[in-house]
């Protein structure tokens, strides 16, 4: 064929910079893209499925502007696949590969149908700096500390990201596309929606200007300023990874650069990149970390659930626990789909510890609630503060939120962001709380704030006591 046409499968791969199969694709000829609503789409949580929804329509805005668009299909990938392929005489599917149990089950299961076809199927990187099978000890085993993981990739070579293609060369004719609106990606998210999307900076285009005002003014203070919960100190670039809008290669190499420049901060950025590509290690290693125990043992934990301890969850999950730091990190991320870092480990901590709540709770609560919301990082991160993941001493490292708000939010400006009971002149920001919250919920800003739930000099001993005397 002169012009041979290509199936690009998107994912979250949403962009049109360093994009390895597009590239890939237009090398080859004409492109068709193509986004398939399957049953992992369909499982996700309210607010990444919305998240999802908005940068779909967004670059699919993208794709029109380069010469192409975007072809919207409902229905089991490998079906869609072969009768799209029918359609336009596709001879090629390519894709940009994922790394969850459920996603490489699916995928392995659609290229083996797909060469069944006579059609050929080949999936790309991109997602990943390195790919988690590559990353070995030098005894040929994986990495269990993350310290060490560092010192293995730290200097290892990064491909340097691709250019956008200067053109993308469309079939003959378009197939048919479904319409966006009909899939109803917000539905879940009701009310909450237009809420969120008042803080929602959605596509490439926003996750490249992200990027160059971090390196360009925030980068330099990031080590020391990161952990300060009101400070606008971070990247924020944590979902436009989540949905490829921007490549980790591009993060990578533009904080390399600022590292060499001088930037104090910029090795500490690469350093949570990392963290990025090591949550993705051990769920390749040990699948069994998105919904067990990583360690051995902690089975026979005793963490509560959420049916045995109901007003614990429910005050939890509405960011009413009585305690403040706590209660507006919640509050944070039902607002905007995300949650700062330093609050994301105090919430968790309060969680698994003070209440011994099974982590598996909070896991379920922030999948349905993070717009930035990443399989392998959210399953990492609640084992790492619950003691049952990857940290070398995680039992007695018990989170004080008073503390914590003491250190990391000194003149209460990020409480008094999120928090708007019991404050003279309550801000925008936390009223717009109770504009977001199910109305079946029954709350008010006129409330009084809660009482704790209990004391955290209590939870902590209580916590301690527990876990030292656990019988593995």
């Amino acid at each position: 064929m002169a012009n041979p046409v290509t199936l690009l499968w998107l994912r979250r791969d949403l962009r049109l910079c360093d994009h390895p199969a597009l590239c890939a694709a237009v090398a080859r000829g004409a492109v068709v893209p193509v986004y398939i609503y399957d049953a992992q789409v369909d499982g996700l949580g309210a607010a990444s499925k919305w998240r999802l929804g908005r940068g779909i329509e967004c670059h699919a805005h993208a794709l029109e502007a380069a010469g192409s668009r975007l072809i919207l299909r409902r229905g089991p990938a490998a079906l869609v696949l072969q009768e799209l392929a029918a359609e336009v005489g596709a001879t090629a599917v390519y894709w940009s590969r994922a790394y969850d149990p459920a996603s490489q089950s699916r995928d392995s299961h659609v290229k083996s149908d797909l060469r069944n076809a006579g059609i050929a199927a080949k999936s790309f990187g991109g997602h990943l700096l390195f790919e988690p099978w590559t990353i070995n000890t030098q005894q040929g085993g994986y990495y269990k500390v993350y310290s060490p993981f560092w010192r293995a990739v730290k200097d290892l070579p990064v491909e340097t990201p691709l250019d956008k293609p200067d053109h993308i060369h469309a079939p003959s004719s378009w197939p048919q596309s479904d319409a966006l609106g009909d899939w109803d990606m917000g539905a879940s998210m009701q009310r909450g929606a237009a809420v969120m999307a008042q803080h929602a900076r959605i596509g490439e285009a926003a996750a490249q200007a992200r990027l160059h005002t971090f390196i360009a003014q925030k980068v330099s203070a990031y080590k020391e300023r990161r952990d300060f919960a009101a400070d606008d100190a971070t990247s924020m670039l944590s979902e436009p990874l989540t949905y490829g809008e921007i490549s980790p290669h591009q993060c990578w190499h533009a904080a390399r650069q600022a590292a060499q420049s001088g930037a104090a901060g910029a090795e500490h950025f690469l350093k949570e990149l990392v963290w990025r590509e090591f949550a993705y290690h051990l769920m390749h290693h040990t699948p069994h970390i998105l919904e067990k125990n990583w360690r051995a043992g902690w089975e026979r934990f005793g963490w509560r659930s959420a049916e045995e301890a109901p007003e614990e969850v429910q005050r939890w999950t509405q960011g009413r626990t009585g305690v403040e730091f706590v209660d507006a990190a919640m509050r944070q991320m039902y607002v905007t789909g995300k949650m700062h870092n330093r609050a994301r480990m105090i919430a968790a901590s309060y969680l698994t510890k003070h209440l011994l709540v099974d982590w598996r709770v909070g896991q379920a609560w922030f999948e349905d609630c993070l717009s930035d919301w990443d399989i392998a990082s959210n399953a990492m991160g609640w084992q790492w503060v619950a003691g049952s993941g990857p940290d070398a001493a995680p039992y007695f490292r018990v989170f004080n939120p008073d503390t914590q708000a003491a250190k990391f939010d000194r003149d209460g400006r990020y409480r008094d962001t999120w928090i708007a009971e019991g404050r003279a002149q309550a801000l925008k920001t936390a009223l717009s709380y109770f504009d977001a919250v199910p109305k079946s919920w029954g709350l008010s800003p006129d409330d009084r704030y809660p009482d704790p739930l209990l004391s955290l000099a209590e939870g902590r001993a209580r916590a301690l006591e527990i876990y030292e005397n656990r019988d593995f």
